[in-house]
């Protein structure tokens, strides 16, 4: 049965009933709210927000139904059962019209009506949830909406190629939101009851590469011990993501190439022909006209991808969005913390605004997540930043610091946002930063950093 400790409004004008259910439910572990009347009842709703309402039918001075009305009509939603001693179909199509959530008739026993209210509690915190992720997921395309014109030209271009078949390439930094768009744009599109599943393309051998993208035959490689659906697959009807195409190996790339052309391919090791329907958003952090050029990316497959472009601005580029991100991750990560913030600080705001941010929206996330956790005070305060956004490391002005010292900083914030990014891969983090992994690791140790 599910968990307790949730507030039962149960209304009957009957001091026995009353008392049954009462005990019944307290032994479950609920907090139960008794009234013997409509009004009542109301009364007792507007002082506690029960999670549930047990009313009888047929109390003195307003009915059971009138009462659900009521409720109905004052906007809560939470379950109410209804019981009664009259127990028809008509009057139980009725209680359903109006919005009961079951309907119980007497004489009951007290277990069935435990039961029914457990159910109840696991269906409204089943809604919840939901609701919980639909609001989420509405927030985080609010990090899509800013006043600065690049981006609101980038959100508009994502919303009119939403409504196409057409596949659409994210080109940007690390950091700007590549991800964030293709889910708004999977949203937005006819394709938003699809499927929406992400690739990254960086750090997989062309074995791992294709067998995920493709799926793979049981021995097809070393490592495929079991047959596996390829995620275009089971994209079907939906939209594919593939971050950081740009890094896409030659030889997969030539399967890639046919894919798009065809929307068919075969699984690594498989001869049978497989057809599927998916809408294709690439993202890269790479020059890929550039890459072209050097021989280190097809020509034909670049113009397959490249179908729609869409620029997304550095953060730098647009800080006068700065101050609303801001506030959207004090709200979110307050609320994970079980914390309560004021606002942030003047000083802090213009340490934020003034900070050249080389890793982007994420990095401004990280900052805010660091503020937010350490932070003891009514508000974010500057000294509540980490020293890079406070400008006592990278960004510092001229005179506080030496050019090397100044550079050395600033190599540090690439490092460490690209580690992050990678959540601790060096390979992966190396080819962010276009350096090989021993290089990589070379400047960790000459900047001393862990």
């Amino acid at each position: 049965m599910e968990a307790a400790n949730e507030t039962i409004l149960v209304a009957d004008d009957d001091p026995y009933i009353g008392k049954i259910l009462t005990d019944r439910l307290e032994s479950l572990g609920h907090k139960v709210l008794l009234a013997v009347s409509g009004k009542g009842a109301l009364e007792l709703i507007e002082r506690h927000d029960p999670q549930v309402a047990l009313l009888d039918v047929a109390m003195p001075d307003i009915t059971g139904m009138d009462v659900l009305k009521e409720i109905r009509r004052r906007g809560r939603d939470f379950p109410v059962v209804m019981i009664t001693a009259y127990g028809s179909i008509d009057l139980a199509v009725e209680a359903m019209r109006e919005g009961a959530y079951d309907f119980i008739a007497k004489p009951f026993k007290p277990d069935h009506v435990a039961l029914v209210v457990s159910k109840a509690i696991a269906q409204q915190r089943l809604r919840r949830k939901v609701e919980a992720l639909t609001d989420e997921s509405d927030k985080r395309h609010q990090l899509l909406i800013g006043k600065s014109a690049k981006m609101t030209h980038a959100v508009e271009a994502a919303r009119r190629a939403a409504t196409a078949k057409a596949t659409i390439l994210l080109l940007g930094e690390s950091g700007t939101g590549k991800e964030l768009f293709a889910r708004a744009i999977h949203n937005w599109s006819e394709r938003k009851d699809g499927p929406f599943v992400a690739i990254n393309c960086v750090g997989l051998s062309r074995d791992l590469l294709e067998g995920e993208l493709f799926g793979h035959e049981k021995g097809a490689f070393t490592g495929a011990h079991q047959m596996k659906k390829g995620k275009m697959e089971l994209a079907h009807g939906g939209t594919v993501f593939l971050d950081e195409a740009g890094d896409v190996s030659t030889d997969v790339q030539a399967k890639l190439l046919r894919f798009l052309q065809e929307r068919e391919f075969e699984w690594v090791g498989g001869t049978k022909t497989i057809h599927v329907d998916v809408r294709i958003v690439a993202a890269t952090n790479r020059d890929l006209a550039a890459n072209v050029r050097d021989g280190r990316f097809r020509e034909d497959l670049y113009h397959r991808l490249n179908v729609i472009p869409i620029m997304l601005p550095p953060l730098r580029e647009r800080k006068e969005d700065i101050p609303e991100l801001c506030h959207f991750f004090l709200k979110r990560f307050s609320l994970e913390a079980k914390k309560n913030f004021s606002g942030i600080a003047d000083d802090a705001m213009k340490k934020l605004t003034a900070y050249h941010w080389p890793g982007n929206v994420r990095e401004l996330a990280n900052v805010m997540e660091h503020a937010v956790v350490l932070s003891q005070g009514a508000m974010i305060s500057s000294a509540d930043l980490p020293p890079t956004a406070r400008g006592d490391a990278a960004g510092a002005p001229p005179d506080s610091a030496s050019y090397r010292d100044a550079v050395d900083n600033y190599r540090r914030a690439l490092i460490q946002n690209a580690l992050v990014e990678s959540r601790g891969n060096r390979v992966v983090a190396a080819k962010t930063l276009g350096l090989h992994e021993k290089s990589l690791i070379r400047l960790i140790r000459a900047l001393r950093m862990r």
